[in-house]
């Protein structure tokens, strides 16, 4: 759909031009509560965005724009003036956010312009995905593509009549500025009103048709089929990933395909997914000295990232990178989740428990300056022979190998990287590898001390429910596969911060995000989605049956408060802020949908609980959305994944016994250490067995054999006979697959 008011404006508008103007130096912002106590003559101006928890919206409280938080003040003071509003939104480390604040959010005239013109509203779309959801739907539809800054223009009852991504404050090329857009909005809004409020009815009349699920007939193993040969036929058999460039980090893509490894034996589908994990790994993509991923790739061969780090990402690589250790025992994939909890751990972690946000990809005004190196600062740092050995193996050239995205120019610093693994640069050069890693090791140590002093990126230390979910999921996946308990142990620490800061004691429900002691929000289908995830993981970690017992509740409480009549559910609940549609998605992107995930959760609970109810529940997410994802399976793998757990085989392992026994212990070692997708494992402890039984009261059956522990391998609502061996259980497993 194209807006045809002013079709002029509607240009497509995407980042990647040069720019002008470095970012200035960000100045620490005080707390809400420290600025209430300044003097009225403190020397410092704030807008309303001052009182915001908001990372993000600190950033623009000292704009000279009058922002406004969304809400309905600022509406109602639009509709008052008689003003449309200009939308804008972002996120803290979203660089060309802060691009394009510098040049027009901090400039005077245009801040003037703007005020005189609009009612401004800033918005945190890691906040507020639900109306970023809305907008952005919008925005693609305008401009036939996404991204942030969004900018949205709207009538005062919130329908939006224009879109784009960054303006530059001045025309650049056919990209109309700020100085240039400003006024062509106001006289279409003061000369065309009806012509601008029939196009904005046109739109969300448009907007309420694709916000929908679309049902239709039941999925099964023919779309599984298609959805692995839809991903073959993107996939880049050289470099790995499923696109050239940009490449994006889409963890699910590769989940999937090794449940279709598991499935069929497929030697493609594995390939594809080491491959890429070990690119991905290797590349400049992944932080070589501190640890983590960086967003995505620039370029197709994951060297260029963009620099931002996200918790999300962290979470949902490190559980590929679990399932394909377990899938291959490759030692490089254990280390990089090793290095990737190291990271979150280190940096990401609140003293609370809790886990932070993102990192900016920007310090001192550039892009990546935190993370790039010359190989003179290399020789520096390490002396001559190691400061050489490192330029060689992490590639750092004499004359770079980094090009600025915003402007164009080749910089003389690098991109650490490798072209091979350890194993295989050390044959090349001539050393043993062991000796290869450990100098290598002491240089990235030494590396790291050193970067520690330079000027760090924001860091947006806000913790959302969601995303926290994630993490929570990741390390007690991780910490079951690879028996490594402080992984778990951090997932707990994470769940109980969850449970007591962004749970509603009295009503269950879930806020949206915390920070400094402040929780607020209305929780998002996300956020029970992600975090239901995270509770039957670290159940089946620690077979506590208090995590079992909080999965259920809040399972219980997305269908109550979110539930949509023809299936799946919408992203706000029902008795929350309406917006102009009501939204329903699956589409799994960089993050998967809340829908996809929840029905994942809920075949889980059904296997794990007893409850056909959750399994019905899931057959209804899946055909709610039947009808849309035929054509464009491969952009749903995360709802794939449900699909693959509801089509089966699966299995329900029930082990009795003491969990203070060694045999008991050797069963449930043997289910953690493999790679089993579609088997929920359940403990029924010799004593004290009640409190599993209400959540999962069919476990009261089940009880050790006279010989000791025993496993129960369950399938098709039939249990074999009682094993109490590893490799009988396995067995039983084995022949219980198609």
């Amino acid at each position: 759909m194209r807006l045809g008011l002013a079709a002029g404006l509607l240009l497509l508008v995407t980042p990647g031009i040069a720019q002008d103007h470095p970012e200035p130096v960000r100045k620490p912002l005080p707390s809400a509560a420290v600025i209430a106590e300044l003097p009225a003559d403190g020397g410092e101006e704030f807008n309303r965005l001052v009182f915001s928890q908001s990372p993000y919206l600190l950033q623009h409280a000292r704009n000279p724009v009058d922002w406004w938080p969304w809400g309905d003040e600022a509406f109602a003071a639009a509709a008052e003036q008689g003003k449309p509003v200009f939308l804008s939104i972002g996120y803290s480390t979203c660089h060309w956010c802060h691009v394009m604040e510098h040049e027009s959010f901090e400039d005077a005239g245009i801040a003037a312009l703007m005020n005189e013109t609009f009612i401004n509203i800033k918005v945190d779309r890691e906040e507020r995905p639900d109306v970023d959801h809305v907008y952005m739907t919008v925005t693609q539809a305008m401009t036939g593509r996404g991204g942030w800054p969004m900018t949205v223009i709207l009538t005062p009852d919130k329908k939006p009549f224009f879109a784009g991504t960054y303006f530059p404050k001045d025309q650049l090329g056919q990209r109309p500025g700020m100085r240039q857009l400003i006024p062509s909005l106001d006289k279409a809004w003061k000369e065309r009103r009806e012509d601008v409020l029939a196009e904005a009815g046109r739109i969300t009349e448009y907007l309420g048709q694709v916000s929908r699920g679309k049902p239709g007939e039941e999925l099964g193993a023919a779309e599984l089929l298609a959805g692995e040969q839809q991903l073959s036929a993107r996939y880049d058999s050289k470099l790995g990933g499923f696109s050239q460039a940009p490449k994006f980090l889409i963890p699910h893509n590769l989940r999937f395909l090794l449940r279709r490894h598991a499935r069929t034996g497929s030697a493609q589908a594995l390939d594809q997914v080491t491959t890429t994990l070990r690119q991905m790994r290797l590349g400049g993509v992944w932080d070589h000295v501190g640890f983590g991923f960086h967003r995505y790739s620039t370029d197709r061969r994951w060297l260029v990232p963009h620099f931002e780090k996200m918790l999300y990402d962290q979470a949902l690589l490190a559980m590929a990178y679990t399932e394909g250790w377990q899938v291959t025992g490759d030692p490089l994939f254990r280390q990089t989740v090793e290095e990737i909890f190291a990271y979150v751990l280190r940096d990401m972690t609140d003293p609370a428990g809790g886990f932070y946000s993102a990192e900016d990809a920007d310090s001192e005004g550039e892009e990546g300056l935190f993370y790039i190196w010359t190989k003179n600062e290399l020789i520096d740092a390490l002396g001559e022979e190691d400061g050489a050995l490192a330029a060689q193996v992490w590639n750092a050239a004499d004359g770079g190998n980094f090009r600025d995205e915003a402007s164009g120019t080749q910089s003389p610093s690098n991109i650490l990287h490798l072209a091979g693994t350890l194993d295989e640069i050390a044959t090349k050069i001539g050393m043993e590898p062991g000796a290869l890693a450990e100098r290598l090791g002491d240089a990235r140590q030494r590396l790291f001390d050193l970067r520690e002093e330079r000027i760090h990126p924001l860091k947006d230390d806000k913790v959302l429910t969601d995303w926290n979910g994630l993490m929570i999921a990741a390390m007690a996946k991780a910490g079951r596969a690879l028996q490594e308990p402080r992984y778990i142990q951090a997932a707990v620490r994470a769940a109980s911060f969850a449970r007591d800061t962004l749970r509603d004691s009295d009503t269950g429900r879930l806020f949206k995000r915390w920070r400094q002691g402040d929780a607020g929000l209305e929780g998002l289908l996300e956020d029970y989605a992600f975090l239901t995830w995270g509770l039957v993981e670290l159940f089946e970690a620690t077979q506590d049956p208090q995590w079992l017992a909080w999965a259920r509740e809040l399972a219980d409480l997305t269908q109550e408060h979110f539930a949509a009549e023809g299936g799946g559910f919408y992203l706000a609940p029902h008795d929350g802020e309406q917006l102009i549609v009501r939204a329903q998605e699956a589409y799994d992107g960089a993050i998967p949908s809340g829908n996809s995930v929840m029905a994942l959760n809920l075949v889980r609970l059904a296997r794990l609980t007893g409850s056909t109810d959750y399994e019905a529940q899931a057959h209804r997410v899946v055909r709610a959305f039947s009808g849309q994802i035929g054509a464009n399976l491969a952009a749903h793998t995360q709802l794939l994944m449900a699909l693959d757990f509801l089509v089966g085989p699966s299995q329900e392992i029930v082990v009795a016994g003491d969990p203070e026994d060694p045999r008991t212990q050797a069963l449930l070692d043997a289910l953690s250490a493999r790679f089993l997708p579609s088997v929920v494992t359940l403990l029924r402890p010799a004593e004290g067995a009640d409190a599993l039984a209400k959540v999962a009261p069919y476990t009261a059956e089940y009880g050790q054999g006279a010989d000791g522990p025993a496993a129960y391998v369950c399938s098709d609502f039939t249990c074999k006979a009682p094993v109490q061996t590893p490799e009988a259980m396995l067995e039983n497993i084995a022949t219980g697959k198609k």
